[in-house]
C-alpha cells in the first residue's frame, strides 16, 4: 500500500454530554479500501460528517494528502478531492438521471457569473464536457440508458448507484460511502461490490460505512471497528472476524434488541 491519504489523530466529538467521537486516530492508505464497521450509535456517520466538514471536531486533526481539513468548509473540502454517498439517498427527484450526475461536475466549474449569465462559449462548452463526464460516469454504473428517466423513478439498487456516479463525477481522490448496500437484495449487493472495486481500480481511494458483513469481509483491505465512538480494533478483515471485543460489540447489540 502507498502512504496515508488521510490521517486523523486524536478525533473527538462531543454533542451535548455524548461523546459520539471518542479519541479516534487512524490512517487511510492511497489505493486502500477500508471499512468502518460497528453497533447503531458507533459514530460512523458523525465520523463522515467530520471528514467532510459537516461538523467542527471537538478536538483532533484531519489531514488529507498532506494538507490539514480542520477549519475548511464542505465545498472547499470537496474541491481537495473528497466527495461522499449518504446513509438516505439524496438524490432531486425533479431531475433527471443524468441531471444528477452532471450536479456533481458543477464542482469543477470556472466560468463566472457573467460568462454563465450570457451563455458564452466558455460556459457552453464546460456544460458540454460536465455532460461528457456525467455520461461516462454512467456508463460505468451501466446506467446509461437511463440518462433520461427521472431520478426516483429508479429502483432502490438503480438509485443507490446513481449517488455513486454523481460523486465520482467530483473527480474524487477519495470516495466516502455511507452504507450503500443498505435495503439492496443479494443481486444488487454483489453488482454493488463489484462497482467498488471497479473504482478502485480507477485509482480512487475507498472508505466504507456498512454493515453487511459479507460485503465488508469480501473486499475491504482493512477494517476499523467503532463501538461507542472508541476504536476497539482494527486489521485485516480476517483478524477482526476474530477478534473477541468485535464480537462481543456485535453480540451485545443483538442481545439488545431481542
Amino acid at each position: 500500500m502507498g502512504s496515508g491519504v488521510l490521517q486523523i489523530q486524536d478525533l473527538q466529538k462531543i454533542f451535548g454530554g455524548l461523546r459520539a467521537i471518542d479519541g479516534l486516530t487512524f490512517n487511510v492508505c492511497e489505493g486502500q479500501i477500508k471499512s468502518v464497521i460497528g453497533p447503531n450509535g458507533a459514530g460512523k456517520t458523525t465520523l463522515f460528517n467530520l471528514i467532510t466538514g459537516v461538523f467542527p471536531p471537538t478536538r483532533g486533526r484531519f489531514e488529507f494528502m498532506g494538507m490539514v481539513l480542520n477549519g475548511r468548509k464542505p465545498h472547499e473540502i470537496a474541491r481537495l478531492g473528497i466527495s461522499r454517498t449518504f446513509q438516505n439517498l439524496e438524490l432531486f427527484g425533479n431531475m433527471s438521471v443524468l441531471e444528477n450526475v452532471m450536479l456533481g461536475g458543477h464542482n469543477h466549474t470556472s466560468a463566472g457569473i457573467f460568462t454563465a449569465g450570457f451563455r458564452l462559449p466558455g460556459m457552453r462548452q464546460e456544460e458540454r464536457q460536465i455532460r461528457e463526464k456525467a455520461m461516462e460516469e454512467l456508463h460505468f454504473m451501466g446506467l446509461e440508458g437511463k440518462a433520461p428517466l427521472g431520478a426516483t423513478s429508479l429502483p432502490l439498487g438503480e438509485q443507490k448507484l446513481l449517488e455513486i456516479a454523481r460523486a465520482l463525477a467530483t473527480r474524487p481522490k477519495f470516495l466516502l460511502l455511507d452504507e450503500p448496500a443498505a435495503g439492496l437484495n443479494i443481486r444488487e449487493t454483489e453488482t454493488l461490490s463489484q462497482t467498488i472495486l471497479a473504482i478502485r481500480a480507477r485509482g480512487i481511494t475507498v472508505l466504507l460505512v456498512e454493515h453487511d458483513m459479507s460485503l465488508v469481509m469480501g473486499i475491504s483491505d482493512e477494517v476499523l471497528v467503532l463501538n461507542y465512538g472508541r476504536k476497539i480494533a482494527e486489521g485485516a478483515p480476517r483478524e477482526i472476524q476474530r477478534n473477541p471485543e468485535v464480537i462481543a460489540a456485535y453480540l451485545g447489540e443483538e442481545n439488545g434488541h431481542a
